[in-house]
């Protein structure tokens, strides 16, 4: 089986109903199953910054998916519940990003792994960190190391709500 960890963000409407949506449709996909949820962090906008703070969770997934069979998975998710691509960085009701796809380095034309901007990005980090304890991977030295040279005050980035399971939160 595959190790997939992925992101997910949202910042319209109920951010924490749009977070549970998006889990619901993963673990609905055939031979998706989700393995760890982090906790909730409200993180402030990156990029362009007026617009509402996002609520963040990482996943991680096991499947026998292809990444880029889990690339079109995340892309119909985002679909499904309404996402709308308007301006770069903007307000969305759901961001489904592939962080991580084992410990492979993918590169062609839909699909970065590891995804280009996480080294850079508190709100990835943070929770993606907290979920892969004990998993041990290049990618994610490279995290810890990146997150360890972060203010999280600075990058605007608090836990608004934990959580234990996937179960649990839904």
């Amino acid at each position: 089986m595959n190790k997939v960890y992925l992101s997910i963000g949202t910042n319209i409407g109920d951010r924490e109903q749009n977070l549970k949506l998006a889990l619901q449709q993963l673990e609905g996909k055939t031979d998706v199953s989700v393995k760890a949820i982090s906790s909730i962090y409200e993180t402030a906008p990156v990029g362009y910054v007026d617009q509402p703070a996002f609520l963040n969770i990482a996943l991680l997934i096991e499947t026998s998916h292809s990444a880029l069979e889990m690339l079109q998975i995340c892309q119909f998710v985002e679909n499904e519940l309404g996402r709308v691509r308007e301006i770069r960085w903007g307000p969305r009701i759901i961001d489904l990003d592939i962080l991580l796809y084992n410990n492979d380095n993918i590169e062609v034309e839909n699909l970065i792994v590891p995804h280009p901007r996480m080294f850079e990005r508190a709100f990835v980090l943070v929770p993606l960190l907290e979920i892969a304890d004990g998993y041990e991977s290049p990618q994610l030295e490279m995290a810890k190391f990146s997150l360890e040279s972060m203010n999280l005050v600075a990058e605007g980035i608090t836990k608004w709500k934990t959580i234990n399971s996937a179960d649990e939160f839904l």
